[in-house]
């Protein structure tokens, strides 16, 4: 099968890549999409020491299984189901797990990808391709709800003006009247704009700790240091970036203004699918580029482009 991989020469199409060895109760997916996040490029550029198949975020069709012929979603945790994590609910954090296209799994940037059934999602006809490749990232952002009460916020700010930063606005801008987001760049800020969202270029912004909730989507170690910045004393930074680069800064303001710092990634699929399915987001024109698996390197040369949004790949009608 087609696939890109990820190994010591970089990011590489290859043509004829072994297909998945299907490990028990996994389900073979005929991927339709794959988009690529700035994980993906976070590995490329050395982030978890990953060597495989890359690509996390997919829609496609179940071969097997109780939704075979139908078009599914993946959840990226692939983990043991008996662990006491895993019972408790917290099979994210399974100390056994494999994760798609990230640790110790093939990923979605393939023909073919292996998921667990447990692990997917059937998406409802209403549903468009387009917006279904966007249903993990989603997620990753409803996640922030199941971690936080947003209805006690009083004003949150989200840094960074990308994909994952967008869909997190449109998470608390449901439920906290006061948001604004920071970025670099003009294009992807009329977007938040057009949301109703307020927006900042970063240079003009008003470095004051005035936020009760901070949210770092910048895909760099410069979102850490501003987000104490601007959070107010006892306020809330929530962590969605993941970065190849060490980071370096002060712990001396958590502690001084009593931070809490909460990490967050991965979140609820099945509420990500009811709430997409119901209208609740405009994901409407995030995909900006569309690339065959052949021209791997040019679409990842795109997706740091400053006004590419969001970059797929064309998997099955390629």
């Amino acid at each position: 099968m087609r696939a890109i991989c990820l190994n010591e020469n970089g990011i590489q199409f290859c043509e004829e890549h072994p297909a998945p060895e299907l490990r028990p109760n996994e389900v073979l997916v005929d991927v339709i999409q794959a988009g690529i996040c700035e994980t993906d490029l976070q590995l490329a550029r050395g982030y978890m020491g990953f060597s495989g198949i890359l690509g996390h975020e997919f829609i496609g069709c179940a071969n097997t299984g109780k939704f075979q012929g139908q078009r599914v979603v993946g959840e990226i945790n692939c983990n043991c189901q008996t662990c006491r994590r895993c019972k408790s609910g917290q099979g994210n954090h399974c100390a056994s797990r494999t994760v798609v296209g990230i640790l110790n799994h093939h990923g979605a940037f393939a023909d073919q990808v292996a998921i667990p059934q447990t692990s997917l999602h059937r998406v409802p006809d209403s549903i468009s391709d387009d917006q279904a490749v966007l249903i993990e990232p989603l997620a990753a952002a409803l996640e922030i709800g199941t971690q936080i009460d947003l209805s006690t916020v009083r004003k949150a700010i989200v840094l960074g003006d990308g994909r994952l930063a967008n869909l997190c606005a449109q998470v608390i801008s449901q439920q906290v009247e006061n948001l604004s987001v920071v970025g670099k760049h003009e294009q992807k800020l009329e977007r938040f704009r057009k949301l109703g969202i307020q927006t900042h270029p970063l240079g003009e912004l008003e470095r004051e700790k005035a936020f009760d909730l901070v949210v770092d989507c910048t895909g760099s170690v410069s979102g850490l240091p501003l987000a104490l910045e601007l959070a107010e004393p006892r306020g809330t930074v929530v962590m969605k970036t993941t970065v190849a680069e060490s980071h370096s800064l002060s712990l001396a303001p958590i502690v001084i203004d009593e931070i809490r710092l909460v990490g967050s990634r991965c979140g609820p699929f099945a509420q990500a699918i009811e709430m997409l399915a119901a209208g609740r987001f405009d994901l409407e024109g995030m995909i900006t580029h569309r690339f065959p698996l052949q021209a791997a390197e040019q679409a990842f040369a795109a997706a740091v482009e400053p006004n590419a949004f969001k970059v797929i790949f064309e998997v099955a009608n390629q």
